[in-house]
C-alpha cells in the first residue's frame, strides 16, 4: 500500500499541456509542476511559453515551452515527435487549449466560423490524443484529462448576461459538451491499456470581469447564484487536475469531475 502522497507525487512523469499559459493553463501547468512532473507547455505563441516555463524553472521545477497549432495536423505531430525525443514518453496529456477566435452566438453562426473554431476546439484536441495515444498504448498506462467547462454541463443561463456582454457563443457550449463525449469514448475504448481518461468541467473563474474597475452585474448575479457565494480562484483547477493526472486517480476513468462551486446543482 502506497503512501497518500506517494499517489499524489508526479515526479518523473511527462506532462503536455496546451494552452498552458492561458485562463486556466498557467495553474494548471504551474500545479503538475510543483507535484514534480515535466511540463511541456505548448501553444500557438511558443515564445509566451518559454517565457512561462522559464519562470517556472526558476523556482525549481522542470518546464519547457513549445509552439505548435492545434489546426495544423503537421504541427501536431511535430510537437509529440519533439516531446517524445527530448523525454523519450509521454505519461499525461491535458487538453486545455481553446481557440475563441470563431466564437460565435447561434444569430450570426456561419458554417466556417464553425468549422474552423471545431477544427481546433474539437477535431484538434481528438487528433493530438490520437498522436499521443500512439506513445501510451505501447507504455501500457496515461493519463489524459480534458478540460471541458460548466458549459459542456448545461446551458448559458441567457437571464443573466445583460446586454452588454452580447448573445453567447453556440459553438463554445456545443463544444465542451461534445468533450465530454469524446471522455467518454477514450476512456472505453483505452481502458484496457490502463488509460484512463477524465474531464474537469470547471467554472466561475474570469478575472477579466472581477479585476475590472468598470461594475458588472453578472458578477454579483453569478455570487449570488453560485452555492458557494463566491468566484473561483486560479489555484483551484491545481487539485483536479493533479488528482486525475496521479496515482491517486488510478481507478477513475470516463469521469468529469467538475469545478463550479456548485453552479450546475440547480
Amino acid at each position: 500500500m502506497k503512501n497518500t502522497r506517494e499517489l499524489f507525487d508526479l515526479t518523473g512523469k511527462v506532462a503536455i499541456v496546451t494552452g498552458g499559459t492561458g485562463l486556466y493553463g498557467a495553474s494548471i501547468s504551474t500545479g503538475l509542476c510543483e507535484m514534480g512532473a515535466k511540463v511541456v507547455i505548448a501553444s500557438r505563441n511558443g515564445a509566451r511559453c518559454e517565457e512561462f516555463a522559464s519562470g517556472l524553472r526558476e523556482k525549481g521545477c522542470e518546464a519547457v515551452g513549445m509552439s505548435f497549432d492545434l489546426s495544423n495536423d503537421d504541427s501536431i505531430h511535430a510537437l509529440v515527435d519533439a516531446v517524445i525525443a527530448k523525454y523519450g514518453r509521454i505519461d499525461i496529456l491535458v487538453n486545455n487549449a481553446v481557440d475563441r477566435r470563431n466564437m460565435t452566438p447561434l444569430s450570426t453562426a456561419t458554417r466556417q466560423k464553425l468549422q474552423d473554431s471545431a477544427s481546433t476546439n474539437l477535431n484538434g484536441q481528438i487528433l493530438l490524443s490520437q498522436a499521443v495515444l500512439e506513445h501510451m498504448i505501447p507504455q501500457e498506462s496515461g493519463s489524459i484529462i480534458n478540460i471541458s467547462s460548466m458549459r459542456g454541463l448545461d446551458s448559458p443561463h441567457f437571464p443573466f448576461y445583460p446586454p452588454s456582454m452580447g448573445d453567447q457563443p453556440v459553438n463554445y457550449t456545443t463544444e465542451k459538451w461534445a468533450l465530454i463525449g469524446l471522455t467518454k469514448y477514450m476512456a472505453g475504448r483505452y481502458g484496457k491499456h490502463h488509460i484512463r481518461v477524465n474531464a474537469v468541467a470547471p467554472g466561475g473563474f474570469n478575472p477579466g470581469l472581477t479585476d475590472s474597475k468598470e461594475h458588472n452585474p453578472f458578477v454579483d448575479t453569478y455570487i449570488a447564484n453560485c452555492p458557494l457565494g463566491c468566484w473561483a480562484n486560479e489555484d483551484d483547477i491545481k487539485g483536479p487536475v493533479v488528482f486525475l493526472a496521479s496515482d491517486a486517480a488510478n481507478y477513475v476513468t470516463g469521469a468529469t469531475l467538475v469545478m463550479d462551486g456548485g453552479w450546475t446543482i440547480w
